[in-house]
């Protein structure tokens, strides 16, 4: 069970950061471990949509004054939940 989830958020993240092009990106781990870390966000309830998330995600970064975000959870019950940590 925890090896389709983990393949189920790293395939949703790919999609996510091939879809990022705000002012705040989305990173990978290994470009993350260049960056200085600020926080981090979590949505929840988001549509039905990764590009919701996406969206939110990157909507919340960008009001903390964050420059990138990297996804750190993910998950589909009832309704999606997400959080990324914050960089500079």
């Amino acid at each position: 069970m925890k090896t389709k989830l983990i393949i189920a958020t790293l395939g949703l993240a790919s999609v996510l950061s091939f879809g990022a092009s705000a002012a705040v990106q989305q990173v990978s781990n290994e470009q993350a471990q260049n960056m200085q870390a600020m926080g981090s966000v979590s949505v929840s309830s988001v549509g039905s949509s990764p590009m919701d998330i996406r969206q939110a995600l990157s909507a919340k970064a960008e009001k903390a004054g964050a420059s990138s975000y990297r996804v750190t959870e993910m998950s589909q019950g009832d309704h999606w939940h997400a959080t990324a940590e914050l960089y500079k």
